[in-house]
């Protein structure tokens, strides 16, 4: 990939605590450790630290990676006058730990403090500062904060210091400078570019995986999500791929209603009389799609159903399109996400793709249907909501094989029911590539699309 080509689709504006920590991640996965992004982090909040030529600098950290920013901005104010204050006790990360080993050989006065008298005890030191470094909370942190970083926010609040804020305010803090690394996380601020590869923000990578938020303890049944797929009859296999596929990526119930019944005992089968879906099913499958948080429609259905997907859809509060459904006029739920192929594109869109990558991006950008979300499978799939653009790069040859498609179509449906649709496209188009590499084991054939399914819960879930 030329990522020259490929700058326009990265996004700008504000970003929230979640992606960014899922592009940092997918940074260290590119090869820029935390420590690197860190250090890039700490040397921007210092150019802005000597703007007005302190003499007296004191950094307020806390024990997480915002903290370890902290302390990489006092290492490099050695030629000041600077002191730190932390927490004692608490875990702390392991960027934390090494910056503060780093920091115990430079002249910079350590202070470590437990309770708001020790903070208060250093009160002088809020009163000396020409400057005071805000680094004590970082992204996604809510709330009051508790001591002894309260009392550390108060004496800084009641300072006359001009106060320097790593990435984001601690709450309840006030701010002079906000310097926000990659981009902001709120308006206001100076951005501070630290190095983050372009392909952390316009691939999917392991930071995606984030995004899956772990069920809990008192979890119960269906909270998972409910799933229908509706399909077969011409082909028997695609429906129930993709309903295992589903499955396997977290849905706790997931129906298929088909003309055909194989199989599978861990699906509840609606079976449908005659050899292919017609209006008459709709009786049945109306009430299920009403029921259901996803529905899933196209695999396996061949071309004589089309007008039961189309009565079907304004039934479904998300639906997800695939194969056959892919067709004219084009079926749309409440939410919906398309998962063509380039031939199914155009017969959906009457957009034929161009070759080159970012040509590629840009007509499936424009041509994605108002308020819908498309997955264009390929070589490297394109996933866009009309406004986003992200590429997944994941997979292997002997992903070629018939079936595959169809597991995507169902893990996309399987994470739909607990994500929002551009991220569920994005996340299942990087696990299903991963479960392919994992399938066929470096091999470029002879993998099958059902050797994918036993390799997505390791992938989603570790």
């Amino acid at each position: 990939m030329d990522f020259r080509e490929l700058q326009e689709f990265c996004e700008t504006g504000t970003i929230t605590p979640g992606r960014m920590r899922a592009v940092d991640k997918n940074s260290m996965a590119l090869g820029v450790s935390g420590l690197q992004l860190m250090e890039a982090a700490g040397c921007a909040v210092v150019a802005a630290v000597r703007e007005s030529a302190p003499s007296r600098v004191l950094v307020l950290c806390g024990r997480g990676n915002n903290g370890g920013d902290g302390l990489a901005v006092a290492r490099h104010l050695q030629d000041c006058e600077v002191d730190v204050i932390f927490p004692a006790c608490g875990s702390a990360t392991p960027g934390f730990l090494t910056q503060l080993t780093a920091l115990r050989a430079c002249p910079a006065a350590l202070h470590e403090v437990r309770l708001p008298t020790e903070v208060e005890a250093l009160a002088p030191l809020f009163e000396r500062a020409d400057v005071i470094v805000d680094a004590m909370l970082g992204t996604g942190v809510m709330g009051t904060p508790r001591e002894p970083l309260a009392t550390m926010v108060m004496l800084m609040n009641a300072s006359a210091a001009r106060v320097v804020t790593t990435d984001v305010p601690t709450p309840g803090a006030r701010s002079d400078l906000i310097v926000t690394f990659h981009r902001a996380k709120e308006p206001g601020g100076r951005v501070a570019e630290i190095g983050i590869p372009l392909a952390a923000e316009v691939c999917t990578g392991p930071g995606d995986l984030m995004m899956l938020r772990p069920k809990g303890s008192a979890a119960h049944k269906g909270v998972g999500g409910e799933v229908l797929v509706v399909g077969g009859g011409p082909y028997q296999g695609a429906p129930y791929l993709a309903a295992l596929a589903a499955l396997r990526a977290g849905a706790d119930i997931v129906r298929v209603a088909s003309p055909v019944a194989l199989q599978a005992p861990d699906l509840i089968q609606v079976p449908l009389a005659g050899g292919q879906i017609g209006t008459e099913h709709l009786e049945t499958l109306v009430p299920l799609a009403e029921r259901a948080d996803v529905v899933l429609c196209g695999n396996g259905l061949g071309t004589k159903s089309h007008a039961v997907v189309t009565a079907l859809a304004p039934h479904a509060r998300r639906l997800v399109l695939d194969a056959d459904a892919l067709r004219l006029p084009l079926p749309a739920g409440q939410e919906t996400i398309y998962t063509p192929h380039a031939a199914e594109f155009a017969r959906m869109t009457g957009v034929t793709l161009p070759a080159g990558l970012a040509d590629r991006a840009r007509a499936v950008r424009a041509a994605v249907p108002e308020g819908a979300t498309v997955l264009l499978k390929g070589a490297v799939d394109i996933v866009s909501d009309g406004r986003r653009v992200r590429f997944n790069r994941s997979g292997c040859p002997a992903m070629t094989v018939g079936g595959t498609g169809d597991v995507l179509a169902g893990l996309t449906a399987g994470l739909f029911c607990r994500l929002d649709p551009f991220d569920a496209a994005c996340l299942a188009a990087y696990a299903s590539g991963l479960a392919g590499e994992a399938a066929a084991a470096g091999r470029d054939a002879g993998m099958t699309a059902t050797e994918m399914l036993e390799k997505i819960p390791q992938v989603l879930y570790g």
